[in-house]
């Protein structure tokens, strides 16, 4: 399977779909997300759109559905050439599909060996290797520690710098080699996955995609238009949270000359949505996974 969807109902729910309604998925990947919403169009339409070259085979041959070859962070501009109006509903799973992280070439997973690339899309300038040969001591230190929320992120980078300059890391295995000795013994894991987070997240530059694509959203969707974000790790939950509390990246409260919040949205999940413990048995990138659904004011 291309990705089994994380929290299929209740992101679908969440939408509050209209059969005749204009929505876009942001993150189409295997199209689990938009198979459903299409389930529930008659008249209506859905905009896809994934940078990942891979995510275009997966696009329906159907009239009610437009698949754009894009990354989320150029959200507006293409909902403006393609529909022209506001839409009722936007719905972005974040992260890393199973796909992705099931393909060796593409270097997202700690399992497997593969070159260390780690590019959504091919077309995207620098790839994993890049970051970890070229860039200084500095920049590592600080990606690995913003990025991957690493304790001593300055010894894993001088680790990787030392490991360099013997030889250039090309491979997934040569990085794992490199901070080998970094590891804390039985959450070695874990550590290897913060480091991976933290290199993925610059190569693509994630956040500033999100914090790019969240701030567009109140100018394309309608009145009574559904937000629907799941995330997967504390830094894209935080910028989430925050642009529906306040419509802006860093949670700064505005207000108006009566002191009421001006916002964008109605929240209506105070706390984030998270998986059952039957999905969580069933698919284990449920675990980390939170669901937030704003209302478009």
């Amino acid at each position: 399977m291309y990705h089994n969807p994380v929290m299929l109902e209740e992101c679908v729910g969440g939408l509050n779909i209209h059969p005749d309604g204009v929505y876009a998925d942001v993150t189409f990947g295997g199209g689990g997300h938009a198979r459903a919403i299409l389930d529930r169009l008659t008249t209506g339409h859905l905009y896809a759109f994934d940078q990942d070259e891979d995510a275009a085979a997966n696009a329906f041959d159907d009239e009610r559905f437009t698949f754009i070859p894009q990354n989320f962070r150029y959200f507006k501009n293409f909902i403006q050439l393609y529909h022209g109006g506001k839409i009722d509903g936007v719905i972005a799973d974040l992260g890393v599909s199973s796909h992705q992280f099931d393909t060796p070439e593409k270097g997202f997973s700690t399992r497997f060996d593969g070159p260390l690339d780690m590019r959504m899309s091919q077309l995207t300038p620098n790839d994993a290797a890049t970051v970890v040969n070229t860039y200084d001591h500095a920049d590592l230190t600080r990606i690995l520690r913003l990025y991957g929320e690493l304790p001593q992120p300055q010894l894993i980078a001088s680790d990787i710098v030392m490991a360099r300059d013997a030889e250039p890391i090309e491979t997934t295995e040569q990085l794992k080699a490199a901070v080998q000795r970094r590891l804390p013994r039985g959450k070695e894991n874990k550590m290897l996955a913060q480091i991976f987070q933290a290199l993925r997240i610059e190569v693509n530059q994630e956040l500033d995609a999100l914090t790019s694509f969240l701030s567009q959203c109140p100018d394309v969707l309608k009145e009574g238009g559904r937000l629907v974000v799941m995330s997967y790790h504390s830094l894209e939950d935080r910028i989430v949270k925050n642009f529906m509390k306040t419509g802006n990246a860093e949670g700064k409260e505005e207000k108006d000359f009566f002191g009421n919040l001006l916002t964008p949205y109605h929240i209506i999940t105070r706390k984030p949505i998270t998986a059952t413990d039957e999905e969580m048995e069933r698919n284990s990138r449920a675990r980390s996974a939170k669901l937030r659904i704003a209302e478009r004011i």
